[in-house]
């Protein structure tokens, strides 16, 4: 299984390799999806809490958090988490990821 720092600072997939974002991962890794929400960076923060929700480290309250945030600063109100993961494009965490790279 790929880990949450990669899964969270994944911007692609080749087949069943991740490609992850070294510099964000270097910059960011140690933030939970809370404070990278707080930092603008929603696709990754709703890539930790869906992390985080299918790993079973959490009951889906980060993703909830990370709603609230994003909206309290967009201009456009989002309605349902499930609605939040649609529109960023994260769903779940994939299956059958054999290698990361990181560029």
């Amino acid at each position: 299984m790929i880990s949450r720092q990669d899964f969270t600072f994944t911007i692609g997939y080749e087949g069943n390799v991740a490609v992850v974002d070294g510099a964000l991962k270097k910059r960011y890794g140690s933030l939970s999806a809370e404070q990278l929400a707080e930092k603008q960076l929603y696709k990754q923060a709703i890539c930790s809490a869906v992390y985080e929700a299918s790993s079973g480290q959490g009951s889906g309250e980060a993703l909830a958090r990370v709603l609230e945030i994003y909206n309290s600063k967009a201009a456009k109100r989002i309605g349902s988490v499930e609605e939040l993961k649609r529109t960023f494009g994260v769903l779940e965490v994939p299956e059958g990821i054999a290698k990361v790279t990181v560029i």
